[in-house]
């Protein structure tokens, strides 16, 4: 499966697409919740959550003191900056 371009707009990606882009960032999807992914980093961990219009990212226990940060991410922006984004940390 071949992704679109990285400046495509996430909302022009088909789901399989989506979901094969998430897993080579390292994501794991949710068995039963097949919407919600899990990624760990060195530095932190976060739960992204595929919305409808969308993409919903909450780092865990990365605030000052202890409390989960929650950002979300229009579909309109492209996949690359959404990767960014998230890949970032919080």
């Amino acid at each position: 499966m071949t992704l679109p371009s990285s400046d495509t707009p996430l909302y022009n990606h088909p789901l399989p697409e989506i979901e094969q882009w998430l897993k080579n960032c390292g994501c794991q999807q949710d068995d039963t919740e097949l919407h919600r992914w899990y990624v760990e980093q060195p530095q932190w961990k976060a739960e992204l959550s595929l919305d409808i219009d969308r993409l919903i990212v909450r780092y865990l226990s990365a605030g000052a003191s202890g409390e989960d940060i929650e950002r979300a991410f229009k579909y309109s922006l492209s996949r690359e900056d959404i990767e960014q984004a998230i890949f970032a940390g919080p």
